[in-house]
């Protein structure tokens, strides 16, 4: 079903790993797993933007790759000065560690996506991991995919260059989609369930949504994630993009797809099959089990994260989602729905709106409006009857960014 990988794929041997957008929160976990089982793991390659130059350069240094890419083509110097900064701090003499490669600008981190590995980790955020994930996948390397943006984006562009087995969901509630549908066979499944903490916000009417600040926002009672996705889990923006995403690598149409309020955030999501059963996967929130099973899949590491205490009482709630209060979910279905570059629009729309709100520039509220608005104003069947190409999907959102810009009054 779609392009996830199934248990016949299995390898016993050592695999190298490609690590792109090291210095963010996917990526410090997935440092975090490798740095426990070194001789499962090894890191060949690793890539940031450029703002925390100091981190990549400790990265670096105890992880030694061949290469370090940076996005930002003013950071190489400053990424030089500070490795050998942080070899003096360790008290490495000269010749004791070795210099990888480093490369910069906005080609490199995509560069860094082909090195000789065996699976890529793609933990870019935003529609910049595109190009990233369409590298990895041209250079025939396993793509572990915490980047939902570029397969929701890209969407046929990137399941088209995807042979079966070749992506790995990354995502927590993908890779539990994953694990449940190993317990049957494509045809038997009806549904999937997708779930939801509710983000800081669930239970609030929409009136009183009105003057939330960015710090409220950033406040996720359950996960610790990057600005943008945490803010994109306030709005349930992100929920959206996962049921898209969902949809592109399962091949379940969107109305076989679910969304469920659970704010334990323990049951990462479950698969209803034919029969009435329903598969659940469990674990407490913790982004190192999906990461270590998306490097290693289909086998697991051993101690990844901890596990469910089940010498204890516990209470696991579920709700439906109050589409009134937070539409970004039906929103994203309509995008989904629509194809070609709707989904591009949606999800550049919402990054522009998120930044704007986390700059004070914009209210809460108007981040979904103005998605809304957006999409509304956009012909996603303007690509022709072949679909959207990589330059159609570029063409859309950057359209959609100077739209929102100027609906806003930010332009």
């Amino acid at each position: 079903m779609g392009s996830v990988m199934t248990p016949s794929d299995a390898t016993d041997a050592a695999r190298d790993v490609v690590v792109l957008g090291s210095t963010g929160s996917i990526g410090t976990q997935a440092l975090d797993v490798i740095r426990r089982n070194p001789g499962r793991f090894r890191v060949t390659a690793l890539a940031a933007g450029g703002g925390r130059v100091g981190l990549l350069a400790e990265q670096a240094l105890e992880f030694r790759p061949e290469i370090v890419a940076v996005a930002k083509a003013s950071a190489a110097q400053e990424l030089q000065l500070a490795f050998y900064a942080e070899a003096k701090r360790r008290g490495y003499a000269a010749g004791e560690y070795p210099i990888p490669k480093i490369v910069a600008g906005p080609d490199a981190v995509a560069e860094v996506a082909g090195w000789q590995c065996d699976v890529v980790l793609n933990g870019v955020t935003g529609a910049l991991g595109l190009a990233s994930t369409l590298a990895a996948l041209d250079a025939g390397r396993t793509l572990a995919l915490a980047n939902k943006e570029s397969l929701i984006i890209g969407g046929p562009l990137v399941r088209e260059r995807a042979r079966p087995g070749q992506i790995v969901p990354v995502d927590s509630e993908h890779s539990a989609l994953a694990q449940c549908l190993r317990g049957g066979r494509p045809e038997e499944v009806r549904r999937l369930v997708l779930t939801a903490s509710g983000g800081p916000f669930r239970g609030r009417t929409r009136d009183e949504l009105a003057d939330v600040t960015p710090e409220q926002a950033l406040n996720h009672p359950t996960w610790d994630m990057g600005p943008v996705v945490t803010i994109n889990s306030a709005t349930l923006v992100n929920k959206g993009l996962e049921v898209i995403e969902a949809h592109l690598l399962f091949d379940v149409p969107m109305d076989r797809i679910e969304v469920m309020v659970h704010p334990q955030s323990v049951i990462h999501s479950m698969v209803e099959f034919t029969d009435g059963s329903t598969l659940a996967q469990a674990s407490p929130p913790d982004m190192r089990l999906p990461i270590a099973l998306g490097m290693d899949w289909p086998d697991r590491v051993p101690d990844a994260a901890p596990g469910v205490d089940w010498t204890r009482a516990h209470t696991w709630e579920l709700f439906p989602l109050d589409d009134e209060t937070f539409p970004a979910v039906r929103l994203a279905r309509r995008a989904g729905e629509l194809g070609g570059t709707a989904p591009a629009v949606y999800n550049a729309a919402n990054e522009e709106c998120v930044e704007a709100f986390r700059t004070g520039r914009l209210p809460f509220l108007a981040i979904v409006d103005t998605i809304a608005r957006v999409m509304d104003e956009h012909d996603p069947g303007s690509a022709g009857s072949a679909g959207p190409t990589v330059d159609d999907v570029l063409a859309a959102d950057a359209w959609a960014r100077a739209r929102t810009a100027q609906v806003t009054g930010l332009a």
